[in-house]
């Protein structure tokens, strides 16, 4: 027994007490280097931190130093460049006032206008031309034109401004009118559109009135629909929105240069039961069917048709109503050439047409004559240009001109 516990008490563990115990003392140094290294880290960054925080309380100071004392110091933008950057981008927003504008974008709705104000400016396509336009680019709106437009409003969704061209050249378009009133010039409108007591023309991109008593022809409203008309101005009042035409006195113009017994060349525009109304330059004038032939003509239509073109002669033109009286009967080398052979009587014109025109002067001359002859007592005298001058105080300075077409009285 004794030997027994001698020799398991001389028994010995080796692993269990040397390799445990290193083991342990290991891991506890192994916690402490850990601990003495994040500690040293922390305080390092801790006093990173800080030194930051340092350096950025004395650039603040030190900004704030020099804001106080020093406020301008360094800085190129002086306190007169900044008011005079003010005028030079301040705006006026009221309605009515003209500004200067570059156009940067456009679409179907219109177009984005830069007029260096808070906000871009917008010009609606209905305020882009005084012509009717189905895209601003009609109007030669495109990106980076550059023009002067009018403010007529505000949009309240972003204070944008509202632009119009319109309102410009609507100005600009009664200034003209004015102009050419004062000019009395003759100038060609087109109409689209009519009511009772007239028809509407556009001259110059406005709507003039033109009243049927102001219309040369007895075409009706509906035939005159998208036609250009020559006329005057009667009426222009801007405040009232009026502008008066008038086709007649315009055509007054025009017939002034139309000789009685002078040839033109005209188209047949209507056929009529009493005759044909014929286009000659602009004018209409009446070929009476008593006047087409010596030939009695039953029916117009077997010898003129709408679209023919022929030479006539004038007869007679009333200046103040714009009435012109016309013939081919004077024109016939022969009496119904005109049913027979239209075609020679048109190579004929001009020569039968000087015929006329001879007979006629020498009837006068002959009339004058007479009047001499049969009243000596008168004392009146006959220039070279046919025209009687008086001598006595009774009759009008410039004399009296018996070259004018003189009207045959009626029963």
């Amino acid at each position: 027994m004794a030997s027994l516990a001698h020799q398991i008490g001389g028994l010995r563990c080796p692993s269990l007490s040397n390799t445990h115990l290193s083991r342990k003392h290991s891991f506890t140094n192994t916690q402490t280097v850990k601990r003495i290294f994040t500690t040293k880290a922390a305080v390092a960054v801790s006093n990173a931190q800080t030194r930051e925080r340092m350096k950025l309380k004395e650039m603040f100071e030190d900004a704030y130093e020099r804001c106080r004392n020093a406020p301008y110091e360094g800085v190129a933008f002086t306190v007169d460049d900044f008011h005079a950057a003010i005028e030079k981008y301040d705006y006026n927003s009221e309605i009515g006032t003209k500004v200067k504008g570059t156009v940067f974008n456009v679409d179907a709705n219109g177009a984005l206008v830069d007029v260096t104000a808070k906000s871009s400016a917008f010009l609606p396509i209905r305020e882009a031309c005084i012509h009717g336009i189905k895209h601003v680019e009609e109007a030669g709106i495109v990106p980076g034109m550059r023009e002067e437009f009018v403010i007529i409003g505000e949009n309240e969704h972003d204070d944008s401004l509202i632009l119009s061209l319109r309102q410009i050249q609507y100005d600009l378009a009664w200034e003209r009118c004015r102009q050419l009133q004062a000019e009395d010039v003759v100038l060609t409108g087109k109409v689209v559109g009519a009511n009772k007591g007239g028809i509407v023309a556009i001259v110059e991109g406005l709507r003039g009135f033109v009243p049927f008593s102001q219309i040369s022809s007895k075409s009706s409203a509906e035939d005159l629909l998208e036609k250009d008309l020559p006329l005057k101005f009667v009426e222009v009042d801007e405040e009232q929105s009026r502008l008066v035409l008038s086709n007649r006195k315009a055509m007054a113009d025009s017939q002034a240069q139309l000789g009685i017994g002078s040839v033109v060349t005209g188209t047949v525009q209507s056929l009529k039961p009493y005759g044909a109304f014929i286009d000659i330059g602009g004018i209409n004038g009446l070929l009476h069917v008593s006047q087409i032939s010596h030939d009695r003509v039953s029916d117009i239509a077997t010898v003129l048709q709408p679209g023919d073109t022929l030479k006539v002669m004038i007869l007679s033109h009333d200046r103040e109503r714009g009435r012109v009286s016309l013939s081919t009967k004077k024109l016939e080398p022969t009496p119904g050439d005109m049913i027979r052979n239209p075609k020679l009587v048109f190579e004929k014109a001009e020569e039968m047409a000087q015929t006329f025109r001879q007979r006629i002067a020498q009837a006068e001359a002959m009339a004058r004559a007479d009047m001499l002859r049969f009243q000596p007592e008168s004392g009146l005298t006959l220039t070279a240009e046919g025209i009687l001058g008086p001598l006595t105080e009774d009759l009008p300075a410039e004399g009296l001109n018996f070259s004018e077409e003189i009207p045959v009285a009626e029963d």
